[in-house]
């Protein structure tokens, strides 16, 4: 076997009970866990190496290597060393202070307390030092402090409930039961003598299944999942428990879960390491050409001129001149991609996060918890989004459920009603149901239809019956804490709900035994004798319980998914089945979520013929189960329908809403629950995913690799043949015709899958995981049900994988941290389930609702920002230094600069560097409402549009055309221009002044043309850069500085002279003139020729201006009937059995406690962008319609 840590994989795990240092010869892990990247040690040589993975920080560290050799030098070293630095650990702050608060919450976790059994005695330890084989004692409450064997425990039978909510998002308890031969072992005497050893499975991350052996006093005993407690989980509503550690730390299945902490970037950092790259060969092509010609000028005209223009020291040929000669203007001509380019990037996303930490319309006041940008680094990549992940409960829902409506007998009860009849309005909702009468009703419960009660009081025999059932077919467990103070502890918060509202309206659940439950009903305690409780499973989707009245009539109670109990019916109940069914359809179409009640009398002989088949089919040992299933079945006929129950799952504010509009901006959702299928579905009802004009929602429920496979490739079969016969010959070749790879691409409809997580473990296999994603990516909407947070994980990174588009990941779980960490952003709910996904993610807020502006405003501003910010940065930066290159060819190749070194150091750092961070920080084309209201908006991030390298082209285009301008208008009016007094005006220093102005002047008309959005800020800091141009350039020229320093400031007195001639004025505005005219030209002619999406929402904002009310884009659509079944009951197979054994019958009662228009350039550039990710290698995509609002 081999040692955990070891190249080898354990192949299994041998653990023995209080022996230390036989377990340790195993090099098991402990139970210390790490989350944090770096330590003290390494964090410096770490974060080196990861700053320098970005090609400009190697870029820069070259260059501050070549200005240290003075040969080929024009320029000092600090001019780069001093922003490198600054750049490097501006990011270091960072990082370690991210990693700090990683470190802060290991060393919470690890130091936490857990009850040790040493020695024979119990021993306060911390987590950190707990070992494999190690017995813990855990408290109620308490979190489990490893994966452990449950040994013994306060309940009957060695049963214990715990909550899952960190591993699987499940709030509903859970019950765990010890073997029985241990479950004996109560006191610390008994367990500081056990020495039973545990042969078992290695580590591995799978929640729901554990095998393994116990061996003792020479027996062995199987051991299952249902004898596991796992690492997260919480103990509830028991006192005590003993557990035997059997996986520590980093091997726990919740460790084994989380995703790796990984090192983010934006695919404009991705895109911009190409470009530096691009630019630095750029760079070595004008180099060559300038050694080139300096070789040649020096071998040609140099070389007449060495008595008084001698070759420096060492060079003694034409050629090593040229060779010195390259490496100069490398140095020169490295502005093309200055480093305050990275120093004013991260001073932009940081006013990015701050923008966001500050948004109160983010800012949730219940929970007093502000939006939190936890990452600087990915601001811009939320406008890019295309897919999100989203968890169920807790992101989506609230996870309360609500005993909201219901039919009895024909009747429906629920609607709010005013004081003449019809439905009232929203917001005119009258007082609650008045539960007074009843001494023992929940006080927390609310009903809104005071019908139901009036039918109770007025003795309704059917509402009676309805209400009956509801208090007697459940597993709910009842604690009376003092008298009249009932708690129920129920298994799923639907039953919860269910019997809640029995007790409410006066038939009160109060105790049971094995073989009975008592009810109160309307004050009358009656005893009823409990024969059979036929429980539920996925599959039967219902539950029963057979039971005898005090008066010995034998009646069987039903409750389940209306699918399956409607054909169950006996044939009678035909007309009240259509009216029950319509009821059924306006609930679903609701979003509640659904269960038909029903109800059969037994006759005596047939019950007691039955009961003994029963107990016969009880004792088989193979096929048990489809023995029970068929005796079920046969009871579960000819049953009378009393009505149906309508539980509304409390999706969180907002959150219907923030989908639709989240869809309109061609942003695809998917919801990666660890939540059973019917509840998954029913909230994609409820918040619109899914809704009953879809064509149809295919549901992938294959165990094997054959049955998914089939049902994915008929799911495929069907979406194309639909496609071909809605779409006409002319519409679907021409959709064929824009060379998509799949005719998926091409499907007309709209359509939904639902994957259960058993098939989605086959479908992620390597042979089918393309074909999974095909016929995904072709869904509207997409479901994972039942998924581990591995399998979260494992989607997105599929996704990730084949899909060119940036993914997003949101939850509030522990369970969803992989798939946080996976994604490119991960988002965190500060909910109900801990801070685990807070911790883990990159931004956090407290509801759903906020991702709707975060993405839409916040994304979409930084994504707009940042790439107007990077177009004008390399315009600028290619416009001042190009004119080096220009001027290489008069000045000999000799590597002189054209300005005054103290321009170019001052160019990137005070004339330029605020206007553009300005413009990066706050510039918008759109108000805040209205990227809200046109989601279409968003589009162009998503496409990539706005910087890409056709834009880096352009930019580079208007850069280059206008440092020829900038040379040569000048060169040409200074070859002839006289002063006034008559004298040359051509020399050196003034044409470098002149072109230094026409440059400040032009980049600060540029950058006013490119600002969409004008504050105070913008206006200072552009006069106000021009202004210190002036400023430090009268200053630099003056006489004072000159004296002072007479080797530094050689320029003395040029500024005031050459700027007093009229000529150079007029050269200056000669030149800004015809470089902005063209720019102003084109933009005029694209604006009224091929204005954008912006251009439209700006010039309609202009034209409502004036307007007291705007139009809202979205109109809320009335309900329509629904067609899909509305059934979902989150619960487990198991309770009833151990319910009628009486194994979890407690001793004592202390324990158990926008309208868009369309945008055709839009969707053709996405179909070319579909065609570019197919012929890379991607499968396709799902197609993309044109969105309606």
């Amino acid at each position: 076997m081999g040692l955990t840590g070891c190249c080898v994989a354990e192949e299994e795990r041998r653990v023995r009970a209080n022996a230390r240092e036989y377990n340790e010869k195993f090099q098991y892990a402990n139970n210390c866990i790490k989350t944090s990247k770096y330590n003290i040690v390494t964090f410096l040589p770490v974060n080196l190496f990861e700053q320098f993975q970005e090609v400009a920080n190697t870029y820069f560290l070259f260059l501050l290597i070549l200005q240290l050799i003075p040969q080929i030098s024009s320029l000092s070293w600090f001019t780069t060393i001093v922003p490198l630095v600054l750049v490097l650990t501006i990011t270091a702050v960072k990082d370690a202070t991210d990693d700090y608060f990683r470190h802060k919450s290991d060393n919470q976790v690890n130091n936490r307390q857990s009850q040790v059994l040493i020695g024979g005695v119990l021993r306060q330890e911390q987590w950190m030092n707990v070992r494999v084989g190690d017995i813990i004692k855990l408290e109620n409450n308490q979190f489990v402090a490893a994966d452990l064997l449950l040994l013994s425990s306060s309940e009957p039978h060695g049963l214990c409930y715990i909550e899952t909510t960190e591993l699987d998002g499940e709030t509903n308890m859970k019950v765990r039961q010890a073997i029985p031969i241990t479950a004996e072992l109560g006191d610390t005497s008994q367990l500081a003598r056990f020495d039973g050893e545990v042969i078992c499975e290695p580590p591995n991350n799978k929640l729901d299944k554990f095998g393994g052996t116990l061996y003792w006093k020479e027996n062995k005993y199987p051991l299952s999942n249902q004898n596991m407690l796992l690492r997260g989980c919480v103990l509830r509503n028991t006192e005590w428990c003993f557990g035997l550690v059997i996986f520590a730390g980093p091997d726990t299945k919740l460790m084994q879960n989380s995703g790796r902490t990984k090192f983010k970037r934006t695919s404009i950092d991705r895109l911009m390491n190409t470009l530096v790259l691009w630019i630095f060969g750029f760079l070595v092509c004008m180099g060559v050409i300038l050694a080139i010609g300096n070789a040649i000028w020096e071998h040609e005209v140099g070389i007449c001129f060495q008595i008084y223009l001698p070759w420096d020291e060492g060079v003694h040929s034409a050629f090593f001149s040229g060779f010195l000669s390259f490496w100069s203007y490398i140095i020169i001509l490295n502005t093309v991609v200055p480093i305050s380019l990275y120093v004013s990037v991260e001073v932009i996303r940081l006013g990015h996060s701050y923008f966001i930490n500050w948004d109160k319309k983010m800012y949730c006041a219940k929970r007093r918890t502000p939006a939190e940008a936890r990452t600087t680094t990915l601001n811009e990549e939320l406008g890019q989004v295309e897919y999100i992940f989203s968890d169920k409960t807790g992101t989506l829902t609230q996870n309360i459920m609500v005993f909201s409506k219901c039919s009895v007998n024909g009747h429906s009860y629920g609607d709010v009603q005013d004081m003449v009849g019809p439905k009232a309005e929203l917001g005119e909702k009258p007082e609650p149901v008045d539960f007074s009468f009843n001494p023992l009703a929940d006080p927390r419960f609310q009903f809104w239809d005071p019908s139901l009660l009036e039918a109770v009081k007025l003795g309704d025999l059917h509402v009676h019956e309805f209400f009956r059932l509801l208090s007697l077919c459940h597993t709910v467990m009842s604690e009376e804490k003092s008298e009249g103070e009932l708690l129920y502890k129920a298994q799923s918060p639907d039953e919860g709900a269910l019997v809640t509202a029995a007790r409410n309206f006066g038939f009160v659940f109060r105790s049971r035994t094995p073989k009975t439950i008592t009810v109160h009903e309307l004050g009358q305690a009656i005893t009823y004798q409990l024969l059979a409780i036929l429980d539920f499973n996925n599959i039967r989707k219902r539950m029963s319980v057979i039971i005898r009245s005090p008066e010995g009539k034998i009646r069987l109670y039903c409750k389940g998914a209306d699918t399956i109990l409607l054909e169950r019916l006996h044939p009678v109940n035909q007309d009240l089945t259509s009216i029950t069914t319509d009821h059924l359809n306006e609930y679903a179409g609701e979003g509640l979520r659904t269960l038909v009640l029903a109800y059969r009398d037994l006759e005596e002989s047939y019950y007691k013929d039955w009961s003994k088949r029963l107990h016969r089919a009880g004792s088989v040992l193979e096929a048990r189960e489809d023995y029970l299933a068929r005796l079920y079945d046969e009871v579960e006929h000819d049953m009378m329908l009393l009505g149906a129950t309508a539980i509304e799952d409390k999706l969180q504010q907002g959150v219907p809403e923030t989908i639709a509009i989240l869809t309109l901006a061609n942003i695809k959702i998917w919801v990666l629950t660890g939540d059973k299928q019917e509840t998954a579905v029913n909230i994609g009802y409820s918040c619109k995913m899914l809704t009953d004009d879809m064509t149809e929602v295919f549901v992938v429920t294959g165990h094997t690799v054959l049955e998914v496979r089939e049902e994915l490739r008929k799911a495929r079969e069907k979406m194309m043949d639909a496609s071909q016969s809605v779409c006409n010959g002319f519409s679907y070749q021409e959709k064929l015709s824009s060379r998509l790879t799949s005719v998926l691409e091409a499907i007309a409809g709209e359509y939904a899958l639902v994957i259960n997580g058993h098939s989605l473990a086959h479908a992620l296999e390597a042979d089918m995981e393309v074909e999974f994603l095909e016929t995904a990516c072709a869904c509207k909407a997409v479901i994972c049900c039942r998924v581990t947070p591995l399998q979260k994980a494992q989607v997105v990174e599929l996704v990730k994988k084949y899909k060119k588009a940036v993914t997003l990941a949101i939850g509030d779980g522990a369970n969803d941290v992989s798939m946080i960490k996976t994604a490119h952003i991960g988002v965190g709910i500060s909910g109900q389930e801990g801070i685990q996904a807070v911790l883990a993610s990159d931004y956090s807020f407290s509801q759903f609702k906020f991702l709707q502006r975060l993405l839409l405003v916040h994304g979409r501003w930084s994504y707009l920002r940042m790439c107007k910010f990077l177009c004008y940065f390399f315009y600028k930066n290619f416009a001042f230094t190009m004119v080096h290159f220009w001027f290489g060819f008069f000045c000999g190749f000799s590597a002189q600069t054209v300005y005054d070194q103290y321009f170019i150091t001052l160019y990137n750092i005070v004339y330029t560097s605020l206007p553009v961070l300005a413009m990066g920080v706050f510039d918008q084309d759109v108000p805040e409402q209205r990227s809200m209201e046109y989601p279409k908006l968003y589009e162009p991030g998503q496409l990539n549009l706005l910087f890409n390298k056709r834009e880096f082209f352009i930019c580079i285009a208007q850069g280059i055309y206008t440092s020829i301008l900038m040379f040569f208008i000048p060169y040409g009016v200074f070859a002839d221009a006289t002063r006034d007094d008559g004298a040359q005006l051509a020399d050196y220093q003034s044409f470098a002044v002149t072109v230094a102005t026409s440059l400040v002047i032009v980049v600060s008309v540029q950058i006013g043309l490119d600002t969409g959005f004008w504050t105070a800020i913008n206006h200072f800091f552009i006069w106000g850069s021009l202004a210190a141009y002036f400023a430090i350039l009268f200053t630099m020229h003056s006489d004072g500085l000159f004296w002072m320093f007479p080797n530094q400031f050689r320029f003395v007195g040029n500024a005031q002279n050459t700027l007093a001639q009229p000529t150079v004025w007029l050269t200056i505005a000669l030149t800004t003139v015809v470089c902005i005219v063209p720019v102003v030209a084109f933009r005029f002619l694209k604006l009224d020729l091929k204005p954008e999406l912006s251009d439209t929402v700006r010039y309609t904002q202009l034209v409502r201006k004036k307007q007291k009310t705007q139009r809202r884009c979205m109109r809320h659509a009335g309900h329509v009937g629904s067609r899909h079944s509305g059934y979902a009951f989150s619960h487990q197979e198991g309770f009833g059995e151990l319910i009628m054994s009486g194994k979890n019958m407690r001793l004592s009662s202390s324990a158990l406690s926008s309208f868009a228009p369309s945008t055709s350039w839009i969707e053709t550039l996405r179909k070319k962008k579909g065609c570019e990710g197919s012929s890379a290698g991607s499968p396709s995509g799902a197609a993309d319609k044109t969105l309606k609002v």
